[in-house]
């Protein structure tokens, strides 16, 4: 639930069930697994950052939940249907993709008349509301627009329809730090004007961790990781260890030590027993420290590429 420092409140809205479900699910391309055995339990009320290194799967988990692209195999259901099953359902998840798709010949007050047009939900005094704070001329040609404000009209067209769930793929990626800066914010008040859930995919963790309260790591198309930013902070430490111990095999058996590793059995809720820079436990073992939201996503992702390379 939202509602740290920094994040408004969206403890007011109703819907309780998931917004995103997954259950044993695959997509290929070809030959190629884009994604493979994903299972996933999205509560409501959450920004979720979805993060991971290019080739991940995170765009092609965001097609499939937008109902673009269709699954090779399992389930995914997107608030509690099939994605885009049908108008109305369309009309409840809001997209925003990678390059801030927007109508380079159309005004910006043009973009808002189509808005008004194609959804029965639009909020026209949202959308202009949010076209002026970002300070969108709306006589201006959306291809005369800055990058930034290009983003800004996107986020608007897409939360201006008042959807229960906005996703958004790598929306501030190609932004300066100050578009990028104005874009979260906006990406906030957005989330709390209209009461839904969000989720954010990103590789710069910086934006995560400061918008987000939901976090799923996802690295060879698998998920290494997912649930409450609050929980997994409170569960996995940072053990020291000698630098002249990283990359070595230990002669026991046990992963190497190092940053970004992670290694041990795996249980159903996910990584237990595990040795080197990084832990799961449910308290601190004895000579360990908090770990950062950066080092936990690295040591995930580490985990992730050593097993690639062993397989």
């Amino acid at each position: 639930m939202l509602g740290g420092p920094g994040r408004p409140s969206i403890s007011g809205m109703a819907n309780t069930h998931a917004v995103l479900r997954a259950a044993a699910l695959d997509k290929r391309y070809g030959r190629r697994a884009a994604l493979r055995e994903v299972e996933l339990d999205v509560p409501a009320q959450r920004i979720i950052g979805l993060v991971g290194p290019n080739g991940a799967g995170k765009s092609t988990l965001l097609q499939l939940a937008c109902g673009l692209i269709e699954p090779s195999a399992g389930t995914l259901t997107v608030l509690g249907r099939r994605p885009a099953a049908d108008a109305a359902h369309l009309a409840r998840v809001g997209f925003v993709a990678q390059d801030a798709p927007v109508y380079a010949g159309l005004s910006v007050a043009e973009h808002l008349r189509m808005g008004a047009k194609l959804n029965p939900g639009w909020d026209d005094g949202l959308a202009r509301d949010r076209v002026a704070q970002a300070g969108l001329p709306l006589t201006q040609r959306a291809g005369r627009l800055s990058g930034g404000q290009r983003a800004q009209l996107a986020l608007t067209l897409a939360a201006a329809k008042r959807p229960e769930l906005l996703i958004l793929d790598e929306p501030a990626a190609a932004l300066d730090p100050l578009a990028r800066d104005t874009f979260l914010r906006s990406l906030l008040e957005s989330v709390a004007a209209i009461g839904a859930s969000a989720i954010l995919s990103s590789h710069l963790l910086a934006d995560v961790e400061r918008v987000c309260d939901y976090l799923i790591v996802l690295a060879g198309g698998r998920v290494q990781l997912a649930g409450d930013v609050t929980d997994l902070l409170a569960t996995h430490f940072r053990r020291p260890g000698a630098a002249s111990d990283v990359g070595r095999e230990p002669r026991d058996g046990s992963p190497p030590a190092g940053a970004g590793w992670m290694g041990g059995r795996s249980g159903r809720d996910g990584v237990e027993h595990v040795h080197g820079c990084v832990v799961r436990a449910e308290a601190a073992p004895a000579g360990a420290v908090p770990v950062e939201l950066e080092e936990l996503v690295l040591a995930y992702l580490g985990r992730a590429a050593a097993v690639e390379v062993a397989a």
